[in-house]
């Protein structure tokens, strides 16, 4: 009796290939007209991730694309607090720019003030944050020392500092004098940069922990081993500091850096409660200025209209220091 040996068949693998497309094709399912569509877990898992946005969409629309529309549309009229509106179309841009001198140099002042206080507050924040960074009681404690003053508001903390350069009971002014010397409250506001050095420093004490905070965040995810080696191999505190630690927290700068500016150019109340414009409104902010056009002067056209502006300022600030923090797309 012969026996015979069967040999197991190989599929090639062209009819391997061919036979996993049509488990997958039939897996997914038909769509209409033939071709293989999302499978049903696929669309519940969008159903879900459309549902879980529309609330946070439904606050965007409400309370940031419609009172910008409305403003746009405000802009292109005279606008009074009582009666009738007027279209005038961009009669309110063409007048910002040709005859209102107050509200350009308003505009050079607040970009003086945002090139002034950036540096100052990303160098003395990151200095704290090297300052605070190993873990230990001490950190901990000056660590809450440095933030606090962040959590009082801009407009109590311009009060605050009223009161800390008052000419007598103020601490600022005692210090001075002890020091031999002489200044009253008047004396800050008679020229500009004194007014504008009292409010930086107020600004420095009041904000530079929140960025303590984030750079602190930043400098805590370089590798310690990195550090390490670039130490055995010679490389110095500063060497270390620009070509490791800095580009490695380029997101968190990033970040700190957008705020700070965002922050500057939209400064308000420090101004308006310190400074007041003294001297002879030399230390008037854009947002001040709008503040005095809208609420004071009651023109909400030509408000809405320099508000416009510094909209689209602070975006073209923000999308160009983003591009030059980041660099080419491959580095």
């Amino acid at each position: 009796m012969t026996e015979t040996l069967s040999t197991p068949v190989t599929p090639s693998p062209d009819t391997s290939r061919r036979a996993s497309s049509r488990v997958r094709s039939i897996s997914r399912g038909p769509r209409p007209g033939g071709a293989a569509g999302p499978s049903l877990r696929e669309r519940r898992l969008s159903r879900t991730g459309l549902l879980a946005v529309t609330p946070a969409l439904l606050l965007t629309a409400v309370f940031f694309v419609v009172p910008v529309a409305l403003m746009a549309w405000m802009s292109l009229h005279k606008w009074p607090l009582l009666g009738r509106s007027t279209f005038i179309g961009l009669d309110n841009y063409v007048r910002a720019f040709t005859a209102d001198d107050t509200f350009l140099r308003s505009i050079g002042f607040t970009l003086i003030y945002t090139v002034v206080i950036t540096p100052i507050l990303f160098v003395a924040g990151l200095a704290l944050a090297f300052f605070v960074r190993r873990p230990s009681r001490a950190s901990t404690f000056f660590r809450t020392i440095f933030f606090t003053p962040y959590v009082i508001g801009f407009a109590a903390a311009s009060f605050l500092w009223l009161w800390f350069t008052d000419p007598s009971a103020g601490s600022v002014n005692a210090i001075l004098t002890s020091l031999g010397t002489e200044v009253d409250q008047t004396s800050w506001f008679v020229e500009q940069w004194p007014a504008l050095i009292n409010v930086i420093v107020m600004v420095t004490w009041k904000v530079v922990g929140f960025q303590m905070i984030l750079l602190l965040g930043g400098l805590n995810s370089v590798p310690e081993d990195v550090l390490e080696a670039a130490q055995i191999d010679g490389a110095g505190w500063w060497r270390r500091l620009t070509g490791i630690i800095l580009p490695l927290m380029k997101p968190t700068i990033i970040l700190v850096l957008v705020f700070s500016i965002s922050g500057s150019l939209l400064a308000f109340e420090q101004f308006f409660l310190i400074t007041k414009g003294r001297p002879d409104n030399e230390t008037v902010t854009a947002v001040y200025w709008i503040y005095n056009v809208s609420f004071t002067k009651f023109e909400l056209g030509y408000g809405a209209a320099l508000s416009v502006i510094m909209l689209v300022l602070l975006l073209i600030v923000a999308a160009a220091q983003i591009r030059l923090l980041r660099g080419p797309k491959n580095g």
